[in-house]
């Protein structure tokens, strides 16, 4: 899983998701090639962020839900943080609270359990090269059944 590329893909990220069954993309993504250069590679399941254009908007929702195995997951780009989410967020989880809650934009690598909605929630942190974030990172896990496994927060490099 990543998020905040900002039209740049490091190389780094096509060795981490070797073994991937597909890549989750929470959005800023920045180009219509990297969204070519990761759904050649693997299955992506990607939704917009605020930076993306219409080309890219185009292709890609503002929100996505769907299952893995016996997992709902929900994805967008910004969504807040637990027990803070933005209004239309809130009103999401409200209707249904998905088993995985996936969101980027603060650039921060954050895994969390929210006990309000009892979800995991996940942002990947930033990958690319633009924002504040010192390091570019990734999320990689297992889902199995309903057990999510094997977490790992990967730091590919400086950002700069």
């Amino acid at each position: 899983m990543l998020s905040d590329t900002h039209g740049y893909l490091d190389p780094k990220i096509f060795d981490y998701f070797s073994e991937v069954d597909e890549i989750w993309h929470a959005g800023d993504v920045g180009s219509t090639q990297v969204i070519e250069e990761l759904r050649a590679f693997k299955p992506l399941r990607a939704v917009y962020g605020n930076i993306d254009d219409h080309q890219i908007r185009l292709q890609l929702e503002e929100t996505e839900r769907f299952w893995v195995e016996d997992c709902e997951v929900l994805m967008t780009h910004i969504a807040g943080r637990p027990g803070k989410y933005n209004q239309k967020v809130f009103e999401e989880l409200e209707k249904r609270v998905p088993k995985i809650f996936v969101c980027g934009h603060s650039h921060i690598l954050l895994v969390q359990k929210d006990p309000r909605f009892d979800m995991l929630w996940l942002n990947p942190g930033a990958c690319g090269y633009k924002g504040f974030h010192k390091v570019k990172t990734l999320l990689r896990f297992e889902i199995n059944g309903s057990q999510i496994q094997n977490m790992e927060a990967i730091e590919i490099g400086k950002r700069a």
